[in-house]
């Protein structure tokens, strides 16, 4: 199952999938609460999904389907190169997170690992979680809980709090509390803070917010 957005991003992997043997692309979501039911209905061999995408995101939609099916094998397939994605992604349930800068191939191998149940890393976010490793500012990033990873995430596409707390099915009043909860844990003081700060760590892109 292929879970993006963008429907010409789709339209490109799934071409390209359906040309390798034994691979066929069975459902296509363009969001998160989609890929959740299509999920239960198919039940997808692997499930190749973004995080960033308009209504519910990837993160909380890996989080459901991991629930409903324990065995679910999911590859994340993002633009977003900040290793803390990654690390989310894995918290989520996801077995692998592969780059959409990355060569076709790199692609295909990553679904082919995950079908078998083995951890995959495209080499770009290999590296760059290792590097992290060596410094402090990220890791602020991975001290958030996967919930958490995403209000923010929300929070910086300048979501309100109403739309967060309808997207993911639980009460602005819990979304004004965790939205309290990663300033605290960020060390920021206001949203404009938080903003810059994602804009630092490369949680958004300043293009897609002009956009």
């Amino acid at each position: 199952m292929l879970v993006d957005d963008h429907a010409i991003v789709r339209e490109g992997y799934r071409s390209l999938l359906q040309k390798q043997d034994n691979m066929a692309v069975i459902a296509e979501a363009s969001d998160g609460a989609q890929a959740y039911l299509l999920y239960k209905q198919y039940h997808p061999d692997v499930t190749v999904m973004d995080i960033s995408m308009q209504g519910q995101g990837g993160l909380e939609a890996i989080s459901r389907i991991k629930q409903l099916d324990p065995t679910a094998k999911i590859l994340v397939f993002s633009m977003h190169q900040n290793p803390s994605f990654a690390i989310q992604a894995t918290r989520a349930g996801a077995l692998g997170y592969v780059t959409k800068s990355s060569d076709p191939d790199v692609l295909i191998r990553a679904i082919i690992d995950v079908q078998q149940n083995k951890y995959t890393l495209s080499a770009d976010i290999a590296q760059a979680l290792a590097l992290e490793k060596l410094g402090t500012e990220s890791n602020a990033l991975d001290q958030l809980t996967v919930r958490e990873f995403e209000i923010l995430r929300m929070l910086v596409e300048a979501k309100s709090t109403q739309d967060i707390a309808g997207t993911l099915n639980i009460s602005p009043k819990t979304v004004a509390n965790t939205h309290y909860i990663i300033k605290k844990k960020l060390n920021v003081n206001s949203d404009i803070e938080l903003t810059h700060l994602a804009i630092k760590m490369n949680l958004i892109n300043l293009l897609e917010l002009v956009g």
